[in-house]
């Protein structure tokens, strides 16, 4: 018989092509506050394409070239195809890749609005409209029939995957998959052989039932980086400390404890009508080169960033204010999804 193929999900740390974007726009829920927005995206894009691609997916083409035009981003590497979409939040719609004998492969994981609680009828097309108009070049695409967002989920790259039972085990996404059906699928389908799961850990007013991406990380050189509170007072407290102390029993493949490093804790966040923003420094991007970081006109923001230097020395750390965006309960990992190398045809010189 052939030899079984072999899979491996990367690490968001490898080297990458590029990344997607999807920019807001009046007919979703940014309509009454683009003004704010659309100066983040803009800074986002042009901190991206100081270091790769950005390929970005919007209803109106226009729109984007006059918002970048004088921005300073780098436009030979903006690669805008022309969409419809629900929102902005890439991170759970856009493709998973994982190397399949070494080469790339697209998963297409269904998206269903985390658990029908959003319209999602455009986003949950996006990747396979992409590829089908050549955004991904001749890298192949396969259609994966269950839910899964890619906030959810993180890869340390050597087959270990860690995540939430609070969001995969939810009734909302895949009702008729228990864990071990789960980890079965997904152990075929992004080559992973160990699954972490974390039970305790949330953030008020997070749509996601606790995606993984505002709590805990994975880093290089088998470390975790993942949100603290030390408020006692605090409603998060309790579950927080739980995680700490799950976080702390996990081992490694060679069967060590993993190096945790605590982010801090910004002060509570809160919309118009006094319900509390999922604020998290966890949410950061991993580039080439580069950490963008979420900022929130606090007094732990620039001690957060000192955090995600420990994890990524070498990298230029970049505070992003993500006070605008996080106003719809996401931040600045939530609207991007990093395009492995090998994926994206080179830029033209």
């Amino acid at each position: 018989m052939p030899p079984l193929t072999k899979r491996r999900l990367s690490a968001e740390w490898e080297e990458q092509d590029g990344v997607l974007v999807a920019w807001p726009h009046e007919g979703s829920d940014w309509a009454a506050t683009l003004d704010l927005v659309e100066p983040f995206f803009i800074e986002l894009v042009r901190e991206i394409s100081r270091e790769e691609i950005v390929v970005v997916v919007a209803p109106d083409r226009g729109v984007v070239e006059r918002s970048l035009a004088t921005s300073g981003a780098c436009l030979s590497r903006i690669r805008i195809h022309e969409l419809p979409t629900n929102d902005t939040w890439a991170r759970d719609f856009g493709p998973l890749t994982v190397h399949e004998d070494d080469r790339p492969l697209l998963l297409d994981f269904g998206f269903n609005g985390w658990g029908l609680k959003f319209p999602a009828n455009h986003d949950n097309r996006v990747t396979e409209r992409l590829h089908d108009e050549g955004a991904f070049g001749a890298t192949k695409m396969r259609r994966v029939g269950i839910i899964l967002e890619g906030g959810s989920i993180d890869s340390d790259g050597g087959g270990t995957i860690l995540t939430t039972a609070e969001c995969l085990l939810n009734p909302n996404r895949n009702p008729h998959l228990s864990r071990p059906d789960l980890e079965a699928v997904l152990g075929k389908e992004l080559g992973a052989d160990r699954f972490l799961w974390l039970e305790h850990g949330y953030l008020a007013g997070d749509d996601t039932d606790s995606h993984l991406d505002t709590l805990a990380r994975f880093c290089p050189d088998d470390t975790i980086i993942h949100l603290a509170c030390d408020d006692p007072g605090d409603e998060h407290y309790p579950a927080l400390g739980a995680m700490r102390r799950e976080l702390s029993a996990f081992r490694t493949r060679q069967g060590v404890p993993y190096r945790l490093l605590e982010l801090p804790w910004p002060a509570a966040c809160h919309d118009d009508g006094g319900e509390r923003l999922p604020a998290t420094y966890a949410n950061f991007l991993v580039i080439n080169n580069a950490v963008l970081v979420p900022t929130y006109r606090d007094k732990n923001d620039k001690a957060a960033l000192g955090v995600v230097a420990l994890a990524f020395p070498g990298r230029r750390i970049v505070g992003i204010d993500a006070v605008p965006l996080i106003a719809q309960h996401g931040s600045l990992h939530c609207v991007t999804m990093q395009i492995p190398k090998g994926v994206l045809s080179p830029c033209k010189a």
